[in-house]
């Protein structure tokens, strides 16, 4: 969608200094923009070379100062960028479309401008928000409510009673509200446990692909506001995830763990059940977690450990070895001493 940088300034909150009236077509990234787009320059490494770009703008600092090219200062760039592609593409919105093959349910009531796309099916007493869009093969089951401007890609499962908040985005294959895994043994065998709570899913959460959000034995799964989850994120019965804490691909957690606010999970970091992992707190990539993480600690490695331990434990491990043979041969030179005392 066509914009001038006035347009998109006032959008991203940022000034224009140049030409306000430029015609902007699209964004690109900074080596391979063309003269209608714009990019973003916020490092030292791309501001060093903003003469090189052929975008026509150029998303950069506040305090970022050159007259030979027009810019959009803000004070994020990289936010600003964000919000100028989106609105440079923006998502096609939903309309009033029910494809004849989708099957809805018993008293199901949706509100203005709902899309439900081929083979998706709603369940009986389901609540859908306004301006919804169902994607084929979407299965909702029944008594699930479903908020306002929420968007549900192709074969996502929401198991009964689960509750989604208003302004969530459902990747295709994640299903939200299967049973978590509980079983009580008895010497012999394992006797499953009914889980007879929900998932709920607060508002502006984006849920990757082929995610499994396990409903709660008791009570709620609950994934709090502006929460970001990768692909193939595992979150089991009972656990707590707090405001705007992100979850990177294959990151596990497990039963009735709480997650704090702000928090970072990286890739494939494992959580053990009950413990809670501090506010703003960083787990390291293939971290695993068996203690509570306090506010703002930084972990990695397995067993965890504060990272900057890690990092020494790191550079002593590949000396390990010779540090072995070197010990071993003052073991075999004391010995001798011992024997000649």
């Amino acid at each position: 969608m066509k914009q001038t940088l006035a347009q998109i300034a006032r959008h991203v909150g940022g000034e224009v200094r140049g030409n306000p009236e430029l015609e902007i077509t699209g964004a690109a990234p900074f080596d391979q923009a063309a003269e209608t787009d714009i990019t973003l320059a916020a490092r030292p490494k791309f501001l060093k070379r903003i003469g090189e770009t052929r975008a026509g703008a150029v998303i950069v600092p506040l305090d970022f100062q050159d007259s030979s090219r027009t810019v959009l200062a803000a004070a994020n760039p990289a936010v600003a960028f964000a919000k100028a592609i989106a609105l440079l593409f923006p998502a096609p919105g939903p309309k009033d479309d029910i494809s004849s093959g989708a099957h809805v349910g018993k008293d199901v009531r949706m509100g203005l401008r709902v899309s439900i796309g081929p083979s998706a099916v709603i369940g009986d007493r389901v609540r859908i928000g306004d301006r919804v869009r169902i994607h084929p093969g979407v299965v909702i089951e029944s008594d699930v409510i479903v908020g306002d401007d929420v968007e549900v890609y192709p074969n996502v499962t929401i198991r009964s009673r689960c509750r989604i908040g208003n302004r969530v985005v459902i990747h295709p294959g994640t299903v939200i509200g299967g049973d978590g895994f509980g079983f009580s043994p008895d010497g012999k065998h394992y006797h499953k446990i009914p889980h007879t709570g929900i998932v709920q899913i607060d508002d502006d959460v984006e849920i990757g692909a082929l995610n499994a959000i396990d409903r709660a034995t008791f009570g709620r799964t609950w994934i709090q506001r502006g929460v970001k989850t990768d692909n193939l994120v595992h979150v089991a019965h009972n656990v707590t995830v707090g405001e705007d804490t992100l979850l990177v691909a294959q990151v596990g957690i497990a039963g009735s763990a709480v997650i704090g606010r702000h928090a970072v999970l990286a890739g494939q970091a494992g959580i053990t059940g009950h413990i809670t992992i501090g506010d703003n707190a960083v787990v390291g990539p293939q971290a695993g977690v068996g203690r509570p993480v306090p506010d703002g600690e930084v972990v990695s490695g397995s067993p965890e450990m504060p990272h900057k331990l890690w990092l020494r434990v790191q550079r002593i491990i590949p000396g390990l070895p010779e540090l072995k043979k070197k010990l071993s041969e003052l073991e075999k030179r004391l010995k001798k001493v011992e024997e000649n005392g």
